[in-house]
């Protein structure tokens, strides 16, 4: 047992908020996330930064916005002296590691600059997003770009898959009654088992590596980011998840023939996106999504067996854990596939956080962003994020979690969207530097601003499924006008001197007569 509380920071792949039962799904089954939720705090309107893998998790890491980080995209690197949640939490003692999937691009560039060697130890860091990674795995490999060290790979062969990229060609693909491999890269097999055993399957590999760090971690405070890869597409479950729900057990799609017969220019260019054109057919659905489901509940068994370790080797009453996703998915909803824009099917994550000193069976709605992990693991593990106010932009939870709620909370959450690599923004027709959009909601309505199109405007309160478009309609204009300008504070509030704390600015202001410097004298 250590004194200060260890850090499991679980993380799952395009797992929506409303997809667990403790969510208010109807038919899933999420019983060990439920538990989770009940020993602790549920935050119900908690937002990611960015409803795309990599720029999200850019955030997640450095407790910074992505327009302040720049890794606006997947593959955009981020910069090699942006400050990650190791750069705060090694300092303080714990041993911070990495078991799965950061979607972390290296600043190549950045570190020849700086003549920093990326096999060093330093340089390991600063690749792995400040993770020493214990297994690193980002789950898309395809033949044109499988890793051959991908030790998943090693560990498949060496249980007998045998092929050049076991990862597709067993764990990610289906069988057809003639002995065809089906890449589940096609969602027409997604009603098909994965061709790996559950026991070799990604998701209970991923929890095997973690249970394996924990018995190495010894008497260091530690923190892992656990990583899960699913349920991220490909979708492709194992037995018996590929068959635990059907049809039946799918929600309606939240859509309506206005969506699509009137969209917005920047919704019905990612309208006519492949995985949008798909997931708009009700037969695709059908089939996608009960595996989808099958593979989330595949992920909370195994959550629960990490539970029932932890408490084995009497770790869990000193653990903080915390589960989330980097973003959700659309599913059809809306019309679209995927994620990238805001509605709440997209930017909106689970957040459950349990542990020593929280609260029980809290559901909090106040509005909580991606970026209040980073200060709250700071103040969690002895330290003082006020002491990285000038770095930080999102704000500690520990008063939500504590009991003890904050004199003032955020009244404002924030997310963004570079499409640039897109081919909507060749639909629309747009300069790199414009296919940005911005998101702002004060909980009821969601103002959106995009750089060459009229704003879009939601009700959530009377709208919750954000059918009706109120971007254009003069009633709401003084709405519109509201968040406009509370966008408008926010990106000039953003950390831009990162290089001084405030405290030190403040022992500096008023100081130059004293150092000497004689200004205006006569």
């Amino acid at each position: 047992m250590t004194e200060k509380p260890n850090i499991l920071f679980i993380m799952a792949d395009q797992l929506r908020a409303d997809y667990l039962g403790c969510n208010g799904h109807p038919t899933i089954r999420t019983p060990n996330i439920d538990a989770l939720a009940r020993r602790g705090v549920n935050f119900t309107r908690a937002y990611c930064q960015a409803p795309v893998c990599g720029p999200s998790r850019m955030s997640f890491y450095t407790g910074r916005y992505a327009i302040s980080h720049g890794a606006s995209y997947n593959n955009v690197p981020l910069r090699v002296d942006e400050r990650t949640l190791g750069d705060f939490l090694r300092p303080l003692g714990y041993r911070v590691s990495l078991i799965g999937k950061t979607h972390m691009k290296r600043d190549d560039a950045g570190m020849q600059r700086l003549g920093i060697d990326p096999q060093s130890s330093r340089g390991v860091l600063v690749s792995e997003c400040g993770f020493e990674p214990y297994e690193r795995d980002d789950g898309l490999h395809p033949d044109q770009s499988v890793d051959p060290d991908l030790r998943y790979n090693h560990y498949l062969r060496e249980r007998g898959y045998v092929s050049a990229n076991p990862w597709h060609d067993y764990a990610n693909s289906a069988e057809s009654d003639a002995g065809k491999v089906l890449s589940g890269w096609y969602m027409r097999y997604a009603d098909r088992p994965a061709r790996v055993e559950e026991k070799d399957s990604e998701t209970a590999y991923t929890t095997r590596r973690a249970k394996s760090f924990i018995e190495e971690a010894g008497d260091r405070p530690w923190c892992l980011h656990l990583s899960y890869i699913k349920p991220h597409w490909p979708y492709m479950a194992p037995r018996p998840y590929h068959a635990l729900y059907s049809a039946k057990d799918v929600p309606p799609a939240r859509r309506g023939e206005a969506e699509r017969a009137d969209p917005h220019p920047v919704t019905a260019a990612f309208m006519g996106h492949s995985e949008s054109q798909a997931f708009a057919r009700d037969e695709v659905r059908e089939r996608v999504i009960p595996t989808y489901m099958g593979l989330i509940t595949q992920l909370d068994d195994h959550l629960g067996d990490l539970m029932r370790f932890l408490e084995a080797r009497g770790q869990l009453d000193n653990t903080l854990v915390v589960f989330t996703a980097d973003h959700g998915d659309y599913l059809g909803d809306h019309w679209l596939g995927e994620k990238e824009l805001f509605h709440e099917p997209s930017a909106r994550i689970p957040l459950i956080i349990a542990g020593p000193g929280i609260l029980t069976g809290a559901t909090n709605e106040k509005l909580v962003e991606a970026i209040d992990l980073v200060p709250t693991f700071i103040d969690l593990a002895g330290g003082d994020s006020g002491d990285q106010d000038h770095v930080l932009e999102g704000r500690s939870l520990l008063p939500w979690l504590a009991g003890t709620p904050p004199d003032e909370w955020r009244r404002h959450a924030f997310s963004e969207v570079d499409y640039a690599f897109r081919s909507a923004r060749l639909t629309l027709n747009l300069h790199p530097d414009q296919a940005r959009a911005f998101m702002v909601t004060d909980g009821r309505w969601k103002y959106i601003h995009h750089a060459c199109h009229r704003p879009q405007l939601f009700d959530l309160r009377d709208d919750p499924d954000e059918l009706e478009d109120l971007g254009g309609k003069e009633a709401t204009a003084d709405v519109r006008r509201r968040l406009e300008q509370a966008l408008c504070d926010w990106l000039r509030q953003r950390r831009t001197r990162i290089t001084l704390s405030n405290h030190q600015v403040a022992q500096r202001t008023g100081m130059a007569h004293q150092r000497g410097y004689l200004f205006g004298l006569w």
